[in-house]
């Protein structure tokens, strides 16, 4: 083992409850991640002990060589799984923090099954070693900051866009800022008055932004909720170096269709694929 386990606060316990989907505010800007903070990643774990350890450092494994190699095509290939079962030789260091931190222990079981968010740190001169193993290379440079320009139709009307300041948005928000940094990526929600400059309206939704230029991925396209799936269906569509490409997805919660347009857009900006 070349890990070593380290302490941090509890102070972070935040940024885990939004990993369980509770809101987070989007700031009007992210700024794009930093090297170091590509070669880390949560997961949301039972306890401290190694019942659920290995399943983390696994599940924490594949999303590092997605955030790093910007190819989402690592998480399920094959090849990865064999590394996966042995993830703690790329471990530099893990931390846990108690997600009921809050909240009076009643018994001694409450003490071993508690919610925690384990947080793994990998050594990047193993990442890099492991991507070059499996034919692939981190994807250095800036990273386009993606702004989704969406209508959402939900089980309960009204319908509305989704902006930086609509209430009924406010948990989509944090889940797609959620989505985005598993990717290794930052998002910012157009503000109501962006919105209505680029002529997206409610009624007649054919929005037109500004192209995006490389420093930011414009996506547009329709959020719906189908009763039938049952689930949430979303159609996309951006323009990327003057082409244009669609694609979406169908019967996933919102976490699942924000995570679709993350890697879509991962795709593009990497030259890794084409998500169409």
């Amino acid at each position: 083992m070349t890990w070593q386990r380290t302490r941090r606060p509890v102070a972070r316990i935040a940024w885990a409850l939004a990993l369980l989907g509770a809101a987070i505010p989007v700031r009007a800007a992210e700024p794009a991640p930093d090297i170091a903070a590509l070669y880390g990643a949560d997961a949301i774990v039972t306890g401290t002990d190694m019942r659920q350890r290995p399943w983390g450092f696994a599940q924490c494994l594949k999303e590092v060589l997605v955030k790093v190699s910007g190819d989402p095509r690592l998480k399920d290939d094959p090849r990865t799984a064999e590394p996966a079962e042995h993830a703690d030789r790329y471990v530099a260091s893990f931390d846990y923090a108690d997600l009921m931190a809050h909240l009076k222990r009643n018994d001694d079981q409450g003490s071993y099954d508690r919610p925690h968010r384990l947080t793994v740190h990998f050594d990047p001169a193993k990442i890099d070693g492991l991507l070059a193993a499996l034919g692939d290379t981190p994807w250095r440079g800036a990273r386009p900051v993606i702004v989704p320009v969406l209508l959402v139709r939900g089980p309960k009307p009204p319908s509305y866009l989704l902006s930086a300041e609509t209430p009924r948005g406010e948990e989509q928000r944090g889940a797609f800022a959620v989505a985005a940094g598993e990717f290794g990526m930052s998002v910012r929600i157009p503000t109501a008055r962006e919105l209505g400059a680029w002529v997206a309206t409610i009624d007649r939704f054919q929005p037109k932004p500004p192209p995006g230029d490389g420093s930011q991925a414009i996506v547009t396209g329709t959020l719906e909720w189908s009763e039938t799936l049952p689930g949430w269906t979303g159609k996309w569509q951006m323009q990327w170096h003057g082409a244009e490409h669609r694609w979406g997805i169908g019967g996933v919660n919102y976490d699942a269709a924000f995570r679709d347009i993350v890697r879509g857009v991962v795709l593009l900006a990497s030259k890794r694929g084409s998500p169409d």
